[in-house]
């Protein structure tokens, strides 16, 4: 007797149900509700709209400005620190060598993610060796720690490897052949890159951006142990509305508008990129007529 088509598939499906959509759909339903009182944490008896306009205040929008300009450099800073890697790790090192390459890139992966910031934390305090050493030059003291410049350093540092597996896989599997027929015709290796080799590692490109912007909008470990006040970040906010305030119903407001929020600026992207990938289409269609 054949398995039912899609079977294979339903242990996926029950995982994202039960530890995706049904959370998810949980703080919606908490936003629409209202702290009770001084003890309480949420209420859903009264239903409104009313925790998305206190959502949506002033601190709200300049915090998430802030978290946006944190997510977009940290994906771009990601992108071109592991674009050239994962191609010197893909095409340059011979393939015997690459496992054990990619293991000491996952090294720090196997640290929890808090322990990892801590470290920073050391390293970059007054006191810590970088500081030290700085001053044994006959520099000042460092005040990096508690900045917006070490939070976008914690979060380059923490979500690098999410950008170099996909790029290394992408450039792994692209053939060899294209681009030694690319030199064969003329181009040379910066025209080959541009327009063979990186074309063909878009897919990785686009998933690599991906798994480092979405978590890092909701970062705020690494804002809360860097940046102090000053790296402040929406992943903060609602952190405090959950813990410290116990307004359940205003944190889930707050998570609900991020959502939209990254999805919206996750579609507008993809938007922009389709657009830019088609003129650069019409316009090798153009060359080729002509």
């Amino acid at each position: 007797m054949r398995a039912p088509q899609g079977a294979l598939a339903l242990p996926a499906w029950v995982f994202l149900l039960g530890f995706f959509v049904a959370p998810v759909a949980l703080v919606v339903w908490y936003s629409f509700g209202y702290k009770p009182g001084m003890f309480g944490t949420h209420a859903n008896d009264v239903l409104s709209l009313d925790r998305y306009g206190e959502a949506l205040s002033g601190t709200f929008i300049r915090t998430f400005w802030n978290t946006l300009r944190i997510a977009v450099v940290g994906t771009l800073v990601c992108l071109v620190v592991a674009l050239p890697f994962a191609y010197w790790l893909a095409v340059k090192v011979p393939a015997r060598w690459r496992g054990l390459v990619l293991a000491l890139v996952m090294v720090p992966f196997w640290t929890n993610f808090l322990v990892r910031t801590l470290g920073w934390q050391i390293a970059l305090s007054p006191q810590g060796p970088f500081s030290t050493a700085w001053q044994a030059l006959g520099g000042d003291p460092f005040e990096v720690l508690y900045t917006r410049g070490a939070v976008q350093l914690g979060v380059v540092y923490n979500y690098l490897p999410l950008m170099l597996l996909p790029l290394y896989v992408a450039l792994e599997r692209t053939s060899h052949a294209l681009r030694e027929a690319s030199r064969d015709l003329g181009a040379g290796r910066w025209r080959t890159f541009v327009d063979v080799t990186l074309p063909l590692a878009f897919p990785g490109i686009a998933s690599g951006s991906l798994l480092v912007f979405v978590p890092l909008m909701g970062d705020y470990v690494t804002a809360t142990v860097l940046g102090g006040a000053k790296g402040n970040m929406v992943g903060q906010l609602v952190a405090g509305q959950f813990q410290s305030a116990q307004n359940w119903a205003l944190g889930s407001a707050m998570a609900v508008v991020l959502i939209l929020f990254t999805g919206g600026t996750v579609l507008l992207t993809a938007l922009g990129v389709l657009a830019v990938r088609r003129v650069r289409r019409a316009r090798r269609h153009v060359e080729v007529v002509l």
